[in-house]
């Protein structure tokens, strides 16, 4: 069985952009792959979270995996920081990675155009960091949005190159991308992703949203001044990504759900979404309240983090032993 590994940046509350273009997914994929899953919360860390926060978010996170469908006795779930081979592997990707590769990221690169401030190097040197992340496990694939796909094409770059000059150690991943939903943008700005650093709070659904509040937002998204239901993503953005979302959750066709509203008002599409959204979102709240208060998680995370110690200290033991970092006494 081939295997895919993944994780998601819990810097805030996961959203139904997470969970339509990786969480559900995950869900799909572990019938069909050996699945890792982490929560990428050394990630976290690039920029300041505040402590109390952040660790309420990596605790939700958890639970909202197991509430979304992932299954512990299907796929290996577990947290970046209870396998310490991320953060040494991380180190020696950056020592075979290039500056110039770096600054060509597009996360970089972003911040520096727009004159961020204090910056840091974590921020800077995370890729390396995601390389080792996916290079430990020898996977096969690589789930990721479109906007993600830079980071694995740098991460089989340091493969590959790690390989020409060591000899074989790792596996080259592929990227793996949605064909439907693998960005979701936001409601209120349909040109930026979703993101769970929105400033409005309006374009932005959390899965632990109250339900009223994630229905009132659908209903003010902005979509256009044309007035006809159609796919133009170029002049109808926010119409399509309204239908885009429709879609990945009900697996119909996105032609289907034009074809059902054709001719009629945007009010009765936004409608129909909200309540499927809605719909989705109060089965993943029930059943996260149901896990939340248990023990479940601690032991689901205790043994995930074994398992993938197993792999990861294997794979880093014979990289060490490669570059010439082990002696014998």
């Amino acid at each position: 069985m081939k295997r895919m590994l993944s994780g998601i940046k819990p810097t805030g509350q996961l959203t139904l952009g997470n969970y339509i273009g990786a969480l559900r997914n995950f869900v799909k994929y572990q019938d069909e792959y050996e699945m890792y899953v982490f929560i990428a919360n050394l990630h976290c860390i690039t920029e300041y979270q505040e402590p109390l926060q952040l660790s309420k978010n990596l605790t939700d996170a958890i639970a909202l995996y197991l509430a979304c469908g992932l299954d512990p006795k299907k796929s290996t779930i577990f947290l970046q920081t209870d396998v310490k081979a991320h953060a040494e592997l991380g180190y020696i990707m950056a020592c075979n990675t290039y500056l110039g590769e770096l600054n060509r990221m597009t996360q970089f690169k972003d911040k520096t155009a727009k004159n961020e401030k204090n910056l840091t190097a974590g921020l800077y040197t995370y890729p390396c960091l995601m390389a080792a992340d996916i290079l430990l496990y020898n996977a096969d694939y690589v789930p990721v949005g479109d906007d993600q796909k830079q980071h694995v094409e740098l991460t089989r770059d340091i493969a590959q190159r790690f390989n020409n000059k060591y000899g074989k150690t790792f596996k080259v991943p592929e990227p793996l991308i949605a064909k439907v939903g693998a960005r979701i943008m936001s409601l209120s700005d349909p040109s930026k992703k979703m993101s769970k650093s929105d400033e409005t709070n309006k374009g932005c659904i959390y899965l632990l949203d109250d339900l009223k509040v994630a229905r009132k937002k659908i209903m003010s998204a902005v979509t256009d001044s044309v007035g006809i239901i159609q796919l133009d993503k170029e002049n109808q953005p926010g119409l399509y990504n309204l239908i885009e979302i429709a879609s990945s959750l009900t697996d119909r066709s996105m032609n289907d759900i034009v074809d059902e509203f054709a001719g009629q008002g945007y009010g009765k599409l936004k409608t129909y979404v909200a309540d499927v959204v809605c719909a989705e979102l109060e089965k993943i709240q029930n059943k996260y309240h149901d896990i939340i208060n248990t023990h479940l998680l601690d032991e689901i995370m205790s043994e995930g983090a074994k398992k993938a110690n197993l792999i990861a200290e294997q794979t880093l033991k014979n990289v060490e032993n490669k570059i010439g970092l082990k002696i014998k006494y």
